[in-house]
């Protein structure tokens, strides 16, 4: 099935359960039953001040020497497989509760201090334009004394790539500064990458708003449950982070320098003002919902009244007319030759008379 028409599908049916059993059936402490990739790509950006090595690995062993080196190493693995992972991890003396935790799906984003590394698991979250949806991508970030390891379930995209450009320039602050400004910098990508996703579900709900306004319809509900939903993969997201980030801010390890701490407090405040949005987001749909049954209920009373104006007028005509029609010898102008043409303009006039009178009170 293309994109396109599984949006049709979600359109035209407001009660989508696969959807919603995606969004709502998370079970962090079940196996995991996640695909392994035929083969994973590992990065390594080897850095200093005055030079970057920049490598593509075939196999998570060659990263091995980095982690003796005596510049900077970012080593980024795209590809979740259980066994590159403990190679990996074992090598860098990573604790085994962080191995899992890396291995795992649907945790909540947190932040951990074990055996002398930092560890950061949180989602990228992306926006399907196709489909209408938010996807989310779970990325572990471990920091250590010289080294960076950032673990990726997609290899086809990140949010990395302004990160890669500024590595090319050896003026930039990142080749400057030390590992905690590294981790320090991806994680502000992912967070500034949720402004994007939020954008494109602002136009969304913009587009909504504006349909609902001209003609409300079943499709305007369907549309309507389908950003409710994507809403509580944004509230999901975001609201964790704030506490991960806490957490960084509240650490004293060793890895994280005092003059690091001001830009993870520029973090802070913007994964504040995210989930604010998210926030205003859901009230926004809460809003619109309100917004299709009172017009849909205005749409209903003036229908209403059209039926009821139009009942009005026609009482008149019925009153005559069963008035005339009934079966007694004796009633006055039966045998009036212009009895009939009588009836006729009073049948025309009385309602024209109500009509100016409704028209003068303004009730249509």
């Amino acid at each position: 099935m293309s994109g396109r028409s599984s949006y049709l599908d979600l359109v035209l049916n407001p009660f989508n359960l696969l959807r919603t059993k995606r969004i709502l059936n998370v079970n962090p402490t079940a196996a995991p039953e996640r695909k392994e990739p035929d083969h994973v790509n590992v990065y390594v950006y080897d850095y200093s001040a005055s030079d970057l090595s920049e490598q593509r690995l075939n196999d998570v062993k060659q990263a091995f020497p980095f982690k003796y080196s005596s510049n900077i190493s970012w080593i980024n693995v795209d590809g979740i497989r259980r066994k590159d992972i403990e190679e990996l991890c074992n090598h860098f003396n990573i604790h085994q509760l962080v191995q899992e935790d890396i291995f795992s799906i649907g945790q909540r984003p947190k932040m951990d201090e074990i055996d002398g590394v930092i560890y950061c698991l949180l989602n990228m979250m992306y926006f399907n334009q196709t489909d209408g949806v938010v996807e989310t991508e779970q990325i572990s970030i471990i920091l250590g004394e010289k080294f960076v390891l950032t673990f990726q379930e997609d290899a086809s995209r990140d949010v990395f790539n302004p990160l890669r450009d500024k590595l090319q320039f050896r003026n930039n602050k990142i080749r400057q500064s030390g590992t905690d400004y590294l981790f320090y910098s991806l994680i502000d990508m992912i967070v500034d990458n949720y402004f994007v996703v939020m954008e494109k579900l602002s136009d969304k709900i913009e587009a909504l708003e504006e349909d609902i306004i001209r003609s409300p319809n079943n499709r305007s509900l369907a549309k309507i449950n389908i950003l409710r939903k994507e809403m509580i993969v944004l509230k999901r997201n975001i609201t964790p982070v704030r506490d991960m980030v806490n957490g960084i801010l509240r650490s004293e390890s060793a890895l994280l320098d005092e003059r690091t701490e001001r830009y993870f407090k520029d973090v802070y405040d913007h994964i504040v003002q995210a989930n604010d949005l998210a926030e205003n987001y859901r009230d926004m749909m809460m809003n619109l919902h309100d917004l299709y049954l009172n017009n849909v209920n205005l749409k209903m009373n003036e229908v209403m009244k059209v039926m009821a104006v139009v009942t009005c007028l026609m009482a008149p005509a019925t009153v005559i007319g069963g008035i005339f029609g009934m079966n007694f010898e004796s009633i006055p102008w039966l045998h009036n030759p212009y009895g009939f043409f009588i009836a006729m303009s009073l049948m025309l006039l009385i309602p024209l008379v109500m009509i100016y009178i409704f028209r003068k009170r303004g009730w249509f």
